[in-house]
């Protein structure tokens, strides 16, 4: 098979993969400059907001294992093929020096067993960094299940590891994984976990010391393919984040690339619900909410409507209106309408002087969402009678009077939901 054709076929086939925040492109150079044509070229970002892209590509999607939910699967009839380590760096040398790409995100399929693939990318990558003395980034895939010693091996010559956790709990493995365990997945994250921390306080002490997944770890879980509620998602986001210090944990809405007994039957991904556990995920990183504050049993999916900002404030209604001159910065951080960097500006800013509402508009506050939650210097600027009602209709605008029906586990469908919402994505603030 030539090269071309067995970057086609794996280029695709990783696509499923969104664990290194990518978006694809086609735009073909026609007598212009710069050229994001060719396959495997998606787009992430630096820890300091740089926008970088990367060749992303499975090494191989010939799987022993049987995922329900993969299309990789091996009962799967698609299109097979392999690279080999040196096809793979001499792709990333050669799409580099072109200036196609500035790093690489590679990912497998379980060839023959966890500790042949896990090898195959441990070589990979040594040969960039040894013999190609490539210092690009690089985010490898852990294979799970495959030997301690390989992934912290793999772990000296990359960026960023991540595990994939896939489904959020050991009854969805046995459902629709049962060939995976969720202990190959959660031991080499608490290894990679220690391994990091272990390394930082090296680094601490001597200049020199080697370093060991400078960028961190993450994971990504499917959205969907199973029961698991938004509640027991968010849950097991909070306990990932504290026990194996992530640097992130990435939602996939379940895409229906397969028929099975066990798969929801659904035309399209729930793309909506996806967005919203992402607009959690960011409350519980930066704004200090848990999981449990924003979900219960009860109510354990979000709402279709508002955002979980703002339906958390409408929930805790009893706690507003807050005195923006007064309110701690915590508080400040809860308010619908304020971000991290206007919550700091009005501690700052309020320390020479009470601020207005004018001066709320220069700092950079959503006012059509904040102004239902604050006072400024003791005046209200939202609705005279304070009816939750009422506010939640002016926060949802024209998607107030939708009527949506669900129960509980049922697929949210963004496209039926709000074609709008695909113009103008909700920014938590």
């Amino acid at each position: 098979m030539e090269l071309l054709d067995k970057l086609k076929i794996l280029a695709d086939a990783a696509k499923y993969d969104v664990s290194c925040s990518s978006s694809g492109s086609k735009r073909k150079n026609n007598k212009g400059i710069g050229n994001t044509y060719h396959s495997g070229i998606c787009h992430s970002w630096s820890a300091d907001g740089r926008c970088i892209s990367l060749l992303k590509i499975l090494f191989t999607n010939f799987c022993i294992y049987d995922c329900a939910y993969c299309i990789n699967r091996v009962t799967n009839d698609i299109l097979r093929a392999t690279f080999t380590p040196d096809e793979i760096v001499d792709l990333t040398i050669n799409f580099y020096q072109r200036n196609y790409i500035e790093g690489l995100f590679l990912s497998s399929a379980i060839l023959k067993s966890p500790n042949y693939t896990m090898e195959l990318l441990l070589e990979t990558v040594k040969k960039l960094r040894d013999e190609k003395k490539f210092n690009g980034y690089i985010h490898l895939k852990v294979i799970p299940g495959a030997d301690p010693i390989l992934i912290e091996s793999a772990g000296k010559y990359v960026d960023r590891l991540s595990v994939n956790v896939e489904l959020p709990s050991n009854r969805d493995l046995k459902l629709l994984a049962p060939q995976k365990k969720r202990e190959s997945i959660i031991k080499p994250m608490g290894a990679i976990s220690n391994k990091i921390k272990e390394k930082r306080e090296e680094v601490r002490k001597y200049k020199n010391a080697s370093k060991f997944v400078p960028a961190g770890q993450t994971t990504q879980m499917i959205v969907g393919a199973t029961e698991d509620t938004d509640l027991n998602i968010l849950r097991l986001t909070e306990i990932l984040y504290k026990q194996f210090r992530l640097k992130r944990v990435y939602y996939s809405a379940y895409v229906p690339v397969s028929k099975h007994p066990n798969l929801p039957s659904i035309s399209t991904p729930p793309l909506l619900r996806e967005h919203r556990l992402y607009q959690a995920d960011w409350l519980l990183r930066f704004y200090g909410f848990k999981a449990n504050e924003l979900l219960y049993s009860s109510k354990p999916y979000f709402n279709v409507h508002l955002d979980p900002k703002s339906d958390w404030a409408l929930k805790n209604i009893h706690l507003f209106p807050v005195e923006i001159n007064k309110a701690s910065y915590e508080m400040l951080l809860r308010v619908p309408g304020l971000g991290i960097r206007s919550a700091k500006r009005i501690v700052t800013a309020r320390k020479m002087n009470s601020l207005n509402y004018e001066d709320l508009k220069r700092i950079g506050v959503v006012l059509k969402r904040a102004k239902y939650f604050i006072t400024c210097k003791g005046k209200y600027y939202g609705p005279k009678n304070v009816n939750i009602d009422k506010i939640r209709g002016m926060l949802i605008g024209n998607n107030y009077n939708l009527k949506y029906k669900t129960s509980e586990g049922q697929q949210i469908s963004m496209f039926n939901l709000y074609p709008s919402v695909l113009k103008n994505m909700i920014v938590i603030l």
